[in-house]
């Protein structure tokens, strides 16, 4: 098995996890922590590709990573202070009662 075969699988785990993390959890904290483990997954998918590809140019991978570990930021900043807003009103973190939230 060549060792871009063993990158995508690990990869393959971690998106599995993060996916089964993000759907099957109800606190606003653990989807997220499930949405950056996906983030992660395709990250090593970038940089699994840049390097045993057949050409890897200067750094195509590394800047592809770093575009989306820029997004994760952002991600984890709007999602944290939505966390933040949904515990103030409602004194949880529970997905299914944020769906009453009002103004």
């Amino acid at each position: 098995m060549s060792p871009l075969h063993l990158c995508l699988l690990l990869s393959t785990g971690l998106f599995c996890i993060g996916l089964a993390g993000a759907l099957s959890r109800s606190n606003a904290i653990l989807v997220l922590l499930g949405i950056e483990l996906m983030l992660n997954a395709a990250n090593l998918n970038f940089i699994a590709f840049w390097r045993y590809g057949p050409a890897p140019s200067a750094g195509a991978g590394v800047v592809f990573v770093i575009f989306t570990i820029a997004v994760a930021a952002a991600e984890a900043a709007v999602g944290l202070a939505l966390v933040i807003a949904l515990h103030r009103h409602r004194r949880n973190l529970r997905l299914p009662e944020a769906t009453r939230l009002k103004g």
